[in-house]
């Protein structure tokens, strides 16, 4: 499947999107809206060079250069938790949003 580059701010967005309203939901459902341990960080990831038509276009969109190649985004939900569990799943949800456009994506997180 061809990415069609026109594309990519809205499937961005959307994947955003689902990133926010799945770790918000956890959060607040599963979580009781206490954003309390273990603390850490979560991330989406490509392995899509910045210098590619699709990379310049993920770059447009808040991805950034990763340290070991490829492009990632880190916290796709936006929300200002700290709880790794709530990143983790909202970097899920993401990158099924990406893969439904043929977008090859991975998580990634660490413990703080």
């Amino acid at each position: 499947m061809t990415v069609d580059i026109k594309q990519i701010p809205q499937i961005v967005q959307e994947a955003k999107n689902a990133a926010y309203y799945a770790a918000s939901n956890y959060l607040h459902n599963e979580m009781n809206g206490q954003d309390s341990f273990p603390c850490g960080f979560a991330w989406i990831g490509v392995s899509e060079k910045g210098s590619t038509k699709l990379g310049r276009a993920l770059m447009q969109n808040g991805f950034e250069k990763a340290y070991r190649g490829g492009l990632e985004m880190w916290n796709p939900s936006g929300l200002p938790v700290q709880n790794i569990d709530v990143k983790e799943i909202g970097a899920k949800a993401a990158i099924e949003v990406l893969r439904k456009y043929g977008i090859s994506a991975y998580t990634g997180s660490r413990l703080d």
